[in-house]
């Protein structure tokens, strides 16, 4: 098995969407996953499991198969022990555990790793007003009425994938793909990134990137989870700045939608910024010469 030198790819992405992600209801009222800070604010989310299975979803690979162990109220389902990196991308990234008896199984940790989804705007209690009156009418019976909590935001989050792990598993039984099908599966992942969505409740919400910024780097940190941020539809680019430092400075790229903050033409005049396309076709790019190199 191939040791391959430490390389890491960080993405921070801003996107915006509506009403993505919605936990349990209380009473006939669909609440959305919120999270809260200090001072009260809250602020909607998307689950990473949420963004995982919308990227798995729309990878176009098979699917892992997956089987129930256990018995009665202990019974779990995880993937098949016969399933393995070789044949799934889907484990590949995203790991495995596959429970035994009398054993403690096989855990695959995950190499894609996904934050949650935050929004960078406040939630502020909106509702929608939901009935079933256009089938109630035809049959003359009373409506059914729902609510829906609502939050139109721009979300910020972060993919770290592991370069140097994908593709080999030394857990089951020592596998190490061709570094052709390591830059075919990471360089498709790239692509349901840059064009991901979501369905959910008869809408389909548009998740691609409005903002990106990261690159291929040695030291495997999520460098700008916790600095980029949105306020009064501009981009914080000082912080944005500040933390660029020397020893990735090469290596950090961002890209921009025109049109869609306010300070635009200065983040294209004061980061290093290219053309959503250009941007991907980097990164891509970038994974296609660390894999060759190795």
């Amino acid at each position: 098995m191939n040791k391959l030198q430490p390389k890491g790819v960080t993405l921070t992405i801003i996107f915006e969407a509506e009403s993505a992600n919605y936990g349990e209801s209380i009473g006939n009222v669909a609440s959305l996953k919120k999270v809260a800070r200090n001072d009260g604010e809250q602020y909607s989310y998307i689950s990473r499991q949420a963004i995982r299975y919308n990227i798995v979803e729309q990878l176009g690979e098979e699917y892992a198969p997956v089987s129930a162990e256990g018995k009665g109220e202990k019974k779990v389902v995880q993937f098949s022990k016969d399933s393995t990196i070789k044949e799934y991308p889907e484990i590949d990234f995203f790991g495995y555990l596959k429970t035994e008896k009398n054993t403690g199984g096989k855990k695959r940790s995950a190499k894609v790793r996904i934050s949650n989804a935050i929004s960078l705007e406040t939630y502020k209690g909106d509702l929608d007003f939901l009935t079933n009156k256009g089938l109630a009418d035809r049959i003359s019976e009373n409506m059914n009425i729902a609510q829906s909590e609502i939050h139109k935001s721009l979300y910020k989050y972060t993919v770290t994938i592991d370069l140097d792990q994908i593709g080999i598993d030394g857990i089951d039984d020592e596998l190490e793909l061709p570094k052709e099908e390591k830059i075919r599966r990471v360089n498709k992942l790239i692509d349901t990134i840059s064009m991901l969505y979501r369905d959910i409740r008869g809408r389909r919400e548009d998740l691609k990137p409005l903002f990106i910024i990261g690159g291929i780097y040695d030291i495997k940190n999520p460098f700008f989870h916790n600095i980029v941020d949105v306020k009064d539809k501009k981009i914080n680019v000082e912080a944005i700045k500040e933390s660029i430092y020397d020893s990735i400075k090469d290596d950090t790229y961002c890209a921009i939608v025109s049109g869609k903050f306010e300070n635009g033409s200065q983040v294209k005049s004061e980061l290093p910024t290219v053309s959503m396309p250009e941007f991907f076709a980097k990164i891509k790019s970038r994974i296609s010469d660390y894999y060759e190199s190795c």
